[in-house]
């Protein structure tokens, strides 16, 4: 699938506009707030801190991004929860610093029309609840859908 830079250009900062729009919504699992931070947006760009998504891969989550807070804020069940340690950067006294920390991953999954997608939530330590990600519900081998769970760190 080609796409053209234009119009990958476009689609991003009209997605990164929407985002920065998203207020915190309140989600009936945790009764609590899902966040809407800076880490969300970045995930959606890059899968590590320095490797880029390829642009089919950013397209597919711009396109998806309105209905995460329509299904963060109607989800009162939960498919999975990945609890994984790791290190992540904090800040602390005026400095960033990598320290490990317990991240957990909290998954929902919605149909909204008539595509099936998978929301990711994210916590570190006990800190506040925030979208990591948004992703269909499937992955390719090439030729066919495969539905399944993938790795909710990297999706």
């Amino acid at each position: 699938m080609n796409i053209n830079l234009e119009n990958f250009e476009f689609l991003k900062t009209c997605a990164e506009e929407l985002y920065k729009s998203f207020a915190s919504v309140r989600c009936p699992y945790f009764n609590d707030l899902v966040h809407f931070n800076a880490q969300g947006l970045k995930h959606l760009k890059f899968k590590g801190d320095a490797v880029e998504r390829v642009a089919q891969d950013q397209c597919m989550r711009y396109k998806l991004l309105h209905v995460a807070p329509l299904i963060l804020k109607r989800s009162g069940t939960i498919q999975a929860i990945s609890c994984r340690q790791g290190f992540e950067h904090v800040r602390r006294n005026s400095k960033t610093e990598l320290i490990a920390v317990q991240r957990t991953y909290y998954e929902f999954i919605a149909v909204i029309d008539d595509v099936r997608v998978r929301v990711i939530v994210k916590r570190v330590n006990s800190g506040e609840l925030y979208f990591w990600s948004i992703i269909p519900y499937w992955k390719s081998d090439g030729k066919n859908r495969l539905l399944g769970f993938g790795n909710p760190e990297a999706d």
